[in-house]
């Protein structure tokens, strides 16, 4: 499962952050993880702009874990724009939100998520809902060839 694609991790919450990257830990996850904290700066990430201008446009992330409330720009302003562009309309982009409102599981979908994930509140429930994104989205899935 060993790669050298980073994952994106776009939250604004510090908690979850934290929260997130032990979960990432405890699950044996064998990647790199990298944090951005707002809308525009996933957007600069992704599409090498503002502070990541000099990023390699080739190391798009293995995979982008999507909050949606997120400071500047909101994270399905994110997907929208991110699935307009032709270097990213192909990245694996899952929805990881404590959200509870049907609309915004219904707009990401509609606007190209591939998978929405509702942040468990338990701790044993995450480490578990990490486990299996990790197996799936890490392990056993295969994207496309260019991205």
């Amino acid at each position: 499962m060993k790669n050298d694609k980073p994952i994106l991790l776009v939250e604004d919450n510090d908690d979850d952050v934290e929260l997130t990257l032990r979960a990432l830990r405890r699950n044996a996850v064998p990647m790199r993880v990298d944090v951005v904290r707002d809308g525009a700066e996933a957007l600069d990430y992704m599409l090498c702009t503002g502070a990541y201008a000099t990023r390699d446009p080739r190391d798009m992330p293995h995979l982008v874990l999507l909050d949606l409330k997120l400071p500047k720009v909101s994270g399905l302003e994110v997907l929208e724009r991110l699935r307009a562009d032709d270097r990213t309309h192909r990245a694996p982009i899952v929805i990881l939100t404590s959200s509870n409102v049907e609309c915004d599981l219904a707009r990401s979908y509609e606007l190209g998520a591939n998978s929405y994930i509702r942040k468990p509140v338990d701790f044993a429930q995450f480490l578990d809902a990490v486990n299996q994104l990790g197996l799936h989205w890490l392990a056993l899935n295969e994207g496309p060839l260019d991205h």
